[in-house]
């Protein structure tokens, strides 16, 4: 799995470039994955918020289930405070044999 830390906004900033933004994609690569290709829809760039692309699964989620279902860790107690307001444990196992 590789994710980066931050999405970019979708339009530049005075220098041309684009500035940190709220959504991006996680890559998910490996032997065991029972569903291949894209898993959720693009965004769409009609629908922003303030600016930015708006995320469909939560990556504290997915990070989560991957503590908890793979690492056998207590996802809870890892990840103390930055579980508030988050969706609950991702259901992975559709697409990634655990």
């Amino acid at each position: 799995m590789t994710f980066s830390e931050f999405g970019r906004r979708v339009s530049q900033n005075a220098s041309g470039g684009t500035d940190h933004g709220t959504a991006n994609q996680m890559f998910f690569m490996g032997g065991r994955l029972r569903q291949k290709g894209l898993l959720n829809a693009l965004p769409d760039l009609q629908n922003l918020d303030h600016g930015d692309l708006q995320y469909n699964i939560d990556f504290r989620g997915v990070y989560a289930n991957v503590l908890q279902n793979w690492l056998k860790a207590d996802a809870e107690r890892c990840w103390a405070g930055y579980l508030a307001g988050w969706g609950g444990l991702i259901a992975m196992g559709a697409f990634v044999g655990a």
